[in-house]
């Protein structure tokens, strides 16, 4: 479930039910204002808190994970959501306009990847391969080339250096592109199957035999 709309949830439920015991306490158990208080926040607490355990349970269970699993899995991802927020920035702060498509590519192919993983985070282990190497390699090399190409004087080594650096960004963005591919692999046969599923129900109303008999 989306974060916001969880927390509406728990609030939406909290806070009636913080209601609900204070006027119980103040009203049916003659208890104080201050006690009424306490206790209607204990309450309002208490099922804040089990909606919440409800709702990741659910969460869980809905993507075939153990609790343990989701924690490895969203360190990761928080992890390379910093890691592609340098390389946006860094992207954009190169100066070289003929690859500016393929930078744009480069961050279009990694926010793909991590917002289908952040949605169906079971898929993070059809991608290790781009978040243990390919984009940790990517935001390195990229803040290295933007370094460099700030350089006030590029000497003859220098240019030397940016070149290769931008052939194996070209190397990089090619793999990315296979990253991407490999991990929506299983989706585009689904979609295939589903295709050929819906051809073969699809029968015209009249064949060209009943239109003749008319």
């Amino acid at each position: 479930m989306n974060p916001f709309l969880a927390f509406l949830l728990r609030t939406s439920v909290a806070i009636p039910t913080t209601a609900t015991v204070w006027l119980i306490s103040f009203f049916a158990f003659d208890q104080t204002f201050l006690m009424s208080s306490l206790i209607s926040l204990g309450g309002g607490t208490i099922s804040y808190l089990a909606v919440k355990g409800m709702t990741n349970r659910s969460f869980l269970k809905k993507h075939q994970l153990t609790r343990k699993e989701y924690v490895y899995i969203k360190q990761n991802l928080d992890e390379a959501k910093r890691k592609i927020a340098r390389l946006n920035k860094a992207l954009f702060s190169i100066k070289h306009v003929p690859s500016l498509k393929q930078r744009v590519d480069i961050l279009r192919i990694t926010r793909k990847i991590y917002n289908v993983t952040k949605k169906e985070p079971k898929r993070f282990y059809q991608a290790e391969k781009f978040y243990f190497s390919h984009l940790d390699s990517l935001v390195e090399l990229t803040e290295k080339y933007v370094f460099l190409s700030n350089q006030p004087k590029k000497s003859l080594d220098l240019e030397q250096s940016l070149h290769e650096t931008r052939r194996t960004l070209d190397d990089l963005a090619y793999h990315l592109e296979n990253d991407l591919n490999e991990f929506l692999a299983n989706d585009m046969e689904q979609l295939n199957f589903e295709i050929d599923v819906a051809k073969k129900s699809i029968k015209p109303p009249f064949s060209d035999e009943s239109r003749r008999l008319k």
